[in-house]
């Protein structure tokens, strides 16, 4: 089993590789790979946006939430 895992990266390196002159000598894959790149990409940037509206209403939920709980006590 430990020799599997040692064996990973290795293999990996050589899938890369293989796909990397694959993806040179045939064209046609080549736009498909830039257009799920790039679709990640947006993915990502729009998440991070997203999270940056709701994390200042989300900080000061919290807080009321808590200062009302301190008052409980």
């Amino acid at each position: 089993m430990v020799q599997k895992i040692c064996d990973f990266p290795l293999a990996a390196y050589l899938a890369i590789v293989g796909m990397a002159r694959t993806l040179k000598n045939d064209e046609r894959g080549l736009s498909g790979v830039v257009v799920a790149i790039l679709l990640i990409l947006v993915a990502v940037l729009a998440i991070v946006m997203i999270w940056g509206f709701l994390s200042e209403w989300l900080a000061d939920l919290w807080r009321d939430i808590t200062g009302k709980a301190a008052g409980l006590e």
